[in-house]
């Protein structure tokens, strides 16, 4: 049996526009990749914060009391933090949706990089959310007094939701996985 022309020509225009559609909707993934050039400017940015905050405690370790050597701390591993978490978005986001990063026999390549799926991304966030928030609470309640009861009852609020959410996530992870 054959195709009348008409229809084979029809055909062959069809499957070249789909061939384009699809090349367009395969090449969308490099508009990722100025998102992640602007994450990488943020931790410019909080390299310029964390240094903010070290200088400014530098002069005042010798009279600073226990509790603000801790405060001080605290609020640099917050920020260090931060940054490991943005670091993990740009790589794992890159390598899962833009392009593979092709370093790898360097020596300080990351166990995990390009083993991290969307899945185990979304666990190493949350599970750096709730760190983050649980070095927010512990400052807060170093400094108990300057904070009113609401405040406080809302800061517990959402890490426990941040903790709930974690959990979750966690449990929904593993039943997919065991399916």
């Amino acid at each position: 049996m054959t195709i009348p022309s008409d229809r084979a020509d029809s055909g062959s225009a069809r499957h070249r526009a789909e061939r384009i559609l699809e090349s367009w909707v395969f090449q969308s993934r490099w508009l990722l990749a100025p998102l992640y050039v602007g994450l990488i400017l943020g931790l410019g940015i909080l390299l310029v914060k964390f240094t903010q905050e070290l200088v400014a405690f530098l002069p005042r370790t010798l009279e600073a009391s226990q509790s603000d050597v801790i405060l001080a701390l605290l609020t640099l591993v917050d920020l260090v933090l931060v940054a490991n978490l943005v670091l993990m978005v740009v790589f794992s986001g890159y390598e899962n949706f833009v392009s593979k990063i092709d370093v790898q026999d360097h020596p300080d390549r990351p166990e995990w990089m390009g083993k991290l799926d969307s899945g185990g991304l979304k666990l190493k966030l949350i599970a750096s959310i709730v760190a983050i928030s649980s070095i927010s609470l512990l400052k807060t309640f170093m400094n108990v007094d300057k904070v009113t009861d609401r405040e406080l009852v809302w800061m517990v609020g959402l890490h426990g939701l941040f903790v709930v959410s974690g959990l979750i996530l966690a449990l929904t992870d593993r039943l997919a996985v065991k399916k």
